[in-house]
């Protein structure tokens, strides 16, 4: 197999092989080298992002995805603030993980080390390219940046600018992959030159890579989150909680989607969540027995509890109990994060325990479901596989395990 990406695989492990044995101070300065490097060049930035712009409302792109795609000054500046937030994060690499000596006097360390060369491929977000490759970087792994042809100017900037600030010998850890959707099919193929495959976008990206590659990926979440209003529940407490989850920013994959109200509360909570969310500009789909309590419930269709809506609608249905809840969840949730509103205590440890999710929350918004939030202080992606990582993925979910072993001498018997 000979390809671009094989080269750049090839150039990004090398790098990786160098970058592995850096200090931490050595990579916390070249991360603070980076963020100088975009205020240097933030005026390069800014015009190739602008002729980004221009091109998408060209081709009418969504006023929505232009905001993502958009740059200012002051999100140039957020960006260089973001990789000296990593540089001050604790490096992960090298972390005992656990240890011990065995009966003959061998010592056994698990330590974190890096991962190698991970590729991401994302969509239209440029600080996207500058928060993947601090992280990569200060958890010593190269990165190769799959980014969409609608931020093209904007990658190439950003990564120019960053690279333009590291030395030789490890620029390579940081590359920008281009060109159509071959390249893409290229990346997910490159089995043996990159370790690993992160896609981080909406649900036909996620499934494409997740099904297509044969390089290891971690799934990053659709969230076709529920929030379930338990018969116990402080109503005013699940509507406060509900109208945060579904309206603080209702295009993120922690929003809530669906909530599923218990029989014995509905007449009290249906209207009173409607009027809530119809406050807030939210069109509530519901079944049958929550239209009969509220007649501004929209009828949903059947496979309206299957998707993410990402905008003002939240579905809505009446369950009769937590089983019908939970069973509810299983057949239609995405595993991301799930939440319930409760004073019983055997309810919440019912919920907690046979809901199968990355997070699960108990009386608090989905929202707080955020590496951020997580004090992790940087965050790739939310992870909804159950394998290596699960949930917020931070510094120390890019590093993988090797084994230590020092002895003087032992052989086994």
């Amino acid at each position: 197999m000979s390809s671009r990406v094989i080269e750049q695989a090839k150039a990004a492990r090398s790098a990786a092989t160098v970058l592995r044995r850096l200090r931490r101070i050595d990579k916390d300065d070249l991360l603070m080298a980076m963020a100088a490097g975009l205020r240097q060049n933030v005026d390069d930035i800014l015009a190739a992002n602008r002729a980004d712009v221009d091109r998408g409302r060209g081709n009418g792109m969504d006023e929505a995805l232009v905001d993502r795609l958009t740059l200012t000054p002051e999100r140039v500046e957020g960006m260089a603030v973001g990789l000296e937030g990593v540089a001050r994060l604790d490096d992960p690499v090298g972390e005992v993980v656990r240890g011990r000596h065995t009966p003959l006097g061998v010592k056994v360390e698990q330590v974190r080390v890096p991962i190698g060369v991970i590729g991401i491929i994302y969509e239209a977000r440029p600080n996207v390219t500058s928060d993947a490759a601090g992280i990569c970087l200060k958890s010593g792994n190269a990165c190769l940046l799959r980014g969409s042809s609608s931020a093209l100017e904007s990658n190439r900037a950003v990564i120019a600018a960053m690279r333009s600030r590291l030395p030789e010998e490890i620029r390579e850890a940081v590359q920008l992959v281009e060109g159509g959707h071959e390249v893409t099919d290229e990346l997910m193929a490159a089995r043996g030159y990159v370790d690993l495959l992160i896609p981080r976008g909406g649900a036909g990206l996620i499934n494409a890579v997740v099904s297509g590659a044969e390089v290891p990926v971690i799934q990053t979440g659709t969230g076709n989150c529920h929030l379930v209003i338990d018969v116990s529940a402080d109503v005013e407490m699940a509507i406060g909680i509900a109208v945060n989850a579904k309206t603080q920013r209702p295009s993120v994959c922690n929003a809530v989607e669906t909530v599923l109200v218990h029989r014995g509360i509905a007449d009290t909570a249906v209207p009173l969540l409607v009027d809530a969310m119809s406050d807030r500009g939210v069109t509530v789909h519901g079944d049958e027995d929550s239209i009969r309590l509220d007649p501004r419930i929209v009828p949903a269709e059947p496979d309206e509890y299957d998707d993410e809506y990402l905008s003002l609608d939240l579905a809505l249905r009446i369950v009769d109990d937590l089983e019908e809840a939970v069973d509810h969840i299983a057949k239609h949730g995405s595993g991301h994060s799930e939440t319930i509103v409760t004073k019983s205590m055997t309810s919440q440890e019912f919920f907690t325990s046979s809901v199968d999710a990355a997070a699960v929350l108990v009386n608090c918004s989905s929202r707080f479901v955020d590496g951020g939030e997580f004090g992790f202080g940087a965050e790739i992606g939310i992870s909804t596989q159950k394998l290596h990582a699960r949930g917020p993925m931070g510094l120390r979910e890019m590093t993988t395990t090797t084994y230590v072993l020092q002895g003087d001498g032992q052989t086994r018997p």
